[in-house]
């Protein structure tokens, strides 16, 4: 498993740890074999005091994009779905 990030936006970072103190409760043994210097990096970035930590955190946020992503997609069918008509108000866009 690895785990790649690319950006990381500080507010999300802080609604994450909100979220991720509920799931502390919720937590199984598991073992995987990681990238050490990924790892090290996601840690570093995310500024986890542990490695479980930024692992944590960095699946947070995935799971955060996911649902982003998702409620856009929704967002942009129901937009599209409801037949309004969309102009190019600069003329930019083609037919």
């Amino acid at each position: 498993m690895y785990i790649q990030a690319h950006s990381v936006n500080m507010h999300d970072m802080m609604a994450v740890e909100d979220d991720s103190m509920a799931a502390i409760r919720k937590r199984s043994h598991k073992h995987f074999q990681l990238d050490a210097a990924k790892l090290k990096r996601v840690q570093a970035v995310l500024r986890a005091p542990t490695e479980t930590e930024a692992i944590e955190r960095a699946l947070d946020i995935v799971i955060a994009e996911h649902e982003r992503n998702r409620l856009t997609r929704r967002a942009h069918d129901r937009l599209i779905g409801s037949g309004i008509d969309i102009k190019d108000a600069y003329g930019t866009l083609e037919k």
